[in-house]
């Protein structure tokens, strides 16, 4: 599994994790060294994540009251721009035969992501949600 953050300006680092990722595990491994220190040093930043179970577990719900969170529906991926990030990632990926080579091939597309198809996905987004309210919160063109 990995793990990044992205703003209009910059993104985080791209953390690869191995093993099943708890609510406490994603609040000591990724929520306090990574994600405190990403959103200080944006201003108005607001964050935004799924409903994945480790992100509603009590610790990361205590741990996220030090910063404004986005609330966010189930199963809506239309509406997040990371999940495009995502998918621009998988489909430039090349063929890995081994855990390492994936690791290191993935961190290699995240830091070469042009930071300008990260603006367009973040502009994009009063489109997407008009789209779903359009769409009576079902599948959009995104």
């Amino acid at each position: 599994m990995v793990w990044g953050a992205i703003a209009y300006d910059r993104r985080s680092t791209l953390i690869a994790m191995r093993g099943t990722l708890t609510g406490q595990r994603y609040v000591d491994d990724i929520l306090r060294p990574h994600i405190g220190p990403f959103l200080n040093g944006l201003s108005r930043a607001i964050f935004q994540q799924d409903n994945a179970r480790p992100h509603t577990a009590r610790v990361d719900q205590d741990f996220r009251c030090h910063f404004q969170t986005l609330p966010w529906p189930a199963l809506s991926p239309d509406l997040s721009p990371v999940e495009h990030v995502w998918d621009q990632l998988k489909r430039h990926m090349p063929s890995c035969h081994s855990v390492h080579d994936l690791e290191l091939s993935v961190q290699d597309l995240w830091a070469h992501l042009p930071q300008d198809n990260i603006r367009c996905l973040i502009n994009s987004m009063p489109d997407r949600v008009a789209a779903c309210i359009a769409a009576g919160g079902g599948p959009t063109r995104y």
